[in-house]
């Protein structure tokens, strides 16, 4: 096998052919990690334990199910080890074990000790619908401290290529080798036990740069003070440094505790992520499952070359003993619904633990962005247009607290109200209260006769006194939007300022944005990179900090406003915005699910449909936000609905749009879901055809479950 050999695979007209609703149609594999009771030097009880669990994992539909480290027998034999009855009931419950395999769907890795040559090793077999697929040896035998692994078993070093029988079983021996499943792309296994796991160089690396997502690692691991908390630390680096997912099964109830204890550790990680842990030091056997996202690992791996150069600079012999097997997962031909959470707001801090630390990182990434920008252009003065929205609210936050930090007065930010035909009383005198809680400087000019002068230039309708809908056209618009980013420019020359741009990623995405001299360009756009929901988000979490605490109120009051951009009057005498920018554009919080998932890892329309279904579906899941206050819409979307803002979605971010985001200002990138900077994250051709997009759309449908 060739470094890297089993790239991302096309989905298999079989996981296809999956209901809508199957987990497995959509790049998921549910992996199960087991904790079965042990009976010390009792194969045959072991086995019934071992069935129950792989059972319970048939049941779930899981296509792999991970067992502790010579489980058939328990760990903590000793020189039980070299006794002929124990070796002899070992291998027969492995092969009793393949037999009862036959009739489930999960490969089960199961330990025991295997003699061969004369030694004993300690190894992982790979069972399979009535097959022994591989003996994987250990690698590495801890003898030090309360191990003496060394006393019992041969170092898998020893082990030369070749099969070795059982019974009627007969497999390969490979130090290292992956499997591979025909009909789940992108799940290709590899296999390591417990000591293999602690090393400097886990032997799983090797099978990762070949290709394996997937590392599981049979483990007995007995208990100490802190030690739980270092296999969370190995398996999170593991599992992000090789970009797969990383299972571990310690052993638990039921194994010898003349000397030691047992906690029966469960662990399953993504790419760093934890995604299950189950009970330590259960009373029970337990299984715990997890869906992992293959996808995920194959579009980090498309695009991290590091991976790749790692690979191919690595002795071609080390992959000599990187057997592939190639083996087929009946696949359920029903809806076998996801078991995983998908955040509804996946740009957004929801672990309560982390979101002062990730609001705190966002914020001070603008603020030393917006920092160095000034000191590099020699000027302390910053000029902002201030809507009483969102989006200027958060960037004079930013701006306040970037003048604070370069020790300057507050007063020499320079706001600006710019109202206009259409601007509400409300955001109006938000404007005001804002800029007067921050200290800044506020001045207001009336736009409107520059805009009606404009018309009057244009031979506009407008300026002719009609007054219908198709008056309000996009030049009655864009005159509005185009006058203030105009104003801001000159008042920056008039001032010796810097312009601050107030737009935000979302906007960027969807092209809802006024291209040239409007509210796209800026000197520095500190909010290039950062989506709507997060801005809520940010601006909730600057309004309980204590820089900002005479701002509370007004800054509670701007975050609940409705988006509009206020460029259409209103037929009545309201001042409700008569403009709803999530009417043209969709819901925000749905388009910024859309973009993390198209931006992050390029997944196909059909497969970010199936996961916002699944985040958006029940009306009490995800409330937003999860922490800072009550405020928690209960929102929810069907399929359908989903379907219809995510052609939006695409049609604007993959079509028309580019354009725009070809030519913006500079900004700092801030979150991990990336930015759409033609000279960061994202590069595209302005003249992009969504066709194919739009195609994999067509083929999602409205029933879930068909």
């Amino acid at each position: 096998m060739t470094p890297m050999a089993d790239g991302p695979t096309n989905p298999t007209a079989d996981s296809a052919e999956r209901p809508f609703g199957c987990l497995y149609r959509h790049g998921f594999a549910r992996v199960a990690v087991a904790t079965p009771a042990v009976a010390v030097a009792d194969p045959a009880a072991n086995l019934e334990h071992h069935l129950a669990l792989a059972r319970q994992a048939h049941d779930l539909h899981a296509a792999v199910c991970l067992f502790p480290e010579l489980g058939l027998t328990g760990y903590a034999c000793d020189d039980l080890f070299h006794q002929t009855a124990l070796l002899d009931a070992a291998e027969q419950a492995l092969i009793d074990l393949a037999k009862a395999s036959q009739e489930l769907v999960p490969l089960l890795l199961v330990g025991l000790p295997v003699r061969h040559q004369g030694v004993v090793f300690n190894c992982a077999a790979a069972v399979h619908r009535g097959q022994l697929l591989s003996l994987t040896p250990k690698t590495y035998l801890p003898n030090y401290r309360e191990y003496y692994e060394k006393r019992y078993f041969a170092p898998g070093s020893q082990l030369s290529q070749g099969s070795i029988r059982i019974g009627d079983l007969v497999t390969g021996v490979v130090q290292r080798n992956v499997i591979s499943w025909a009909n789940i792309p992108g799940l290709r296994l590899a296999v390591e036990i417990c000591e293999d796991f602690w090393a400097p160089i886990p032997p799983s690396t090797y099978a990762t740069l070949a290709g394996a997502t997937v590392v599981a690692n049979l483990s007995a691991s007995n208990m100490t003070i802190g030690k739980a908390d270092r296999r969370r630390v190995l398996a999170a680096a593991h599992s992000a440094r090789t970009v797969s997912a990383y299972m571990f099964s310690a052993a638990g109830p039921g194994e010898s505790t003349t000397d030691l204890a047992w906690d029966g550790q469960t662990l399953i990680y993504e790419n760093g992520d934890l995604l299950a842990e189950g009970e330590r030091f259960p009373a029970n056997p337990q299984l715990v499952t997890a869906d992992i996202d293959l996808d995920r690992l194959a579009a980090e791996r498309l695009r991290l070359q590091t991976l790749r150069d790692v690979a191919e600079q690595q002795d071609p012999n080390l992959f000599h003993d990187v057997r592939p097997w190639r083996i087929k997962h009946n696949l359920p031909d029903h809806a076998v619904p996801l078991e995983r959470e998908i955040e509804r707001f996946p740009f957004v801090p929801h672990d309560k633990a982390e979101v002062d630390q990730r609001c705190h990182d966002a914020f001070h990434i603008q603020v030393q962005g917006l920092a160095q920008r000034l000191k590099a252009a020699k000027l302390d003065r910053l000029v902002i247009g201030v809507s009483g929205g969102l989006d200027s609210t958060h960037a004079l936050v930013v701006a306040a607290k970037t003048v604070d930090r370069l020790n300057l007065p507050r007063t020499n930010i320079h706001a600006f109200s710019l109202p206009g035909f259409a601007t509400s009383a409300g955001t109006r005198t938000n404007a005001h209260r804002l800029a007067e809680a921050l200290g800044v400087t506020m001045r207001e000019i009336d736009i409107t006769a520059a805009c009606e002068q404009m018309l009057a230039d244009l031979d506009h309708p407008y300026s002719r006194g009609e007054r219908t809908p198709e008056t309000y056209d996009i030049a009655f618009e864009n005159v509005q939007a185009g006058q203030r980013t105009g104003v801001l420019f000159r008042l920056a020359n008039h001032l010796k300022g810097l312009v601050v741009g107030t737009g935000d990623l979302s906007e960027l995405a969807l092209g809802f944005c006024t291209y040239g001299v409007g509210d796209h360009m800026s000197h520095y756009a500190v909010n290039c990179s950062v989506p709507k929901t997060l801005i809520q988000h940010l601006i909730r979490w600057t309004a309980t900090t204590e820089d900002f605490a005479a701002a509370r109120d007004v800054l509670l009051d701007i975050v609940d406003t409705e988006f509009s951009p206020e460029l259409v009057p209103s037929d009545a005498e309201s001042d409700t915005p008569h403009q709803r920018a999530e009417d043209v554009v969709g819901p925000y919080e749905l388009q910024d699910f859309h973009l993390f998932y198209a931006l992050r890892y390029g997944y196909a329309p059909s497969k970010i449909a199936y996961l916002a279904h699944h985040a958006w579906k029940d009306v009490n899941a995800g409330l937003w936000p999860p922490t800072l206050t009550d405020h928690d819409p209960r929102n929810q979307y069907d399929l359908p609905t989903i379907k219809r803002w995510l052609r939006v979605f695409i049609q604007r971010y993959y079509g028309f749009a580019q354009f725009k985001r070809s030519a913006i200002p500079n900004g700092p990138k801030v979150s991990t879901g990336g930015s759409l900077s033609p000279r960061g994250d994202w590069r595209a051709p302005s003249d992009g055809s969504p066709a194919a997009w739009l195609a994999d759309l067509d083929r999602v449908p409205d029933d879930p479950n068909s």
